[in-house]
């Protein structure tokens, strides 16, 4: 999905004015669009001559270091710290959980 970044965002508002889906709006930060609405046409990243209209695979970097964070924080718990042995059976289950979610994510785009 495409975002904004607002420190480039020139509250223009011709993204607003062209967006199809009226998946656009200012707020106090710049322009802001709505996941839900979005019908990822590609006519604000076309548009917006400030460049601040970006691919969502900008955001990959970012995803990975939280979903990495996530887990180190359930497995430094104290409940596993307290019992190690239990470590392995909750990296399994992660692994698990992330596998699911791949077979859930390739599932989707073979139905395209």
């Amino acid at each position: 999905m495409p975002w904004i970044n607002k420190e480039m965002c020139t509250q223009c508002g011709i993204c607003i004015d062209k967006c199809p889906a009226g998946a656009i709006s200012i707020e106090e930060a710049g322009a802001s669009i709505n996941e839900d609405n979005c019908i990822r046409c590609g006519i604000c990243h076309n548009i917006c001559s400030a460049e601040a209209v970006r691919h969502d695979g900008e955001h990959i970097p970012a995803e990975v270091a939280a979903k990495l964070s996530w887990i180190k924080k359930i497995i430094k718990h104290d409940y596993y710290e307290k019992n190690p042995e239990l470590k392995k059976s909750l990296q399994k289950r992660i692994r698990r959980k992330i596998t699911n979610d791949i077979k859930v994510l390739n599932t989707v785009l073979e139905s395209l």
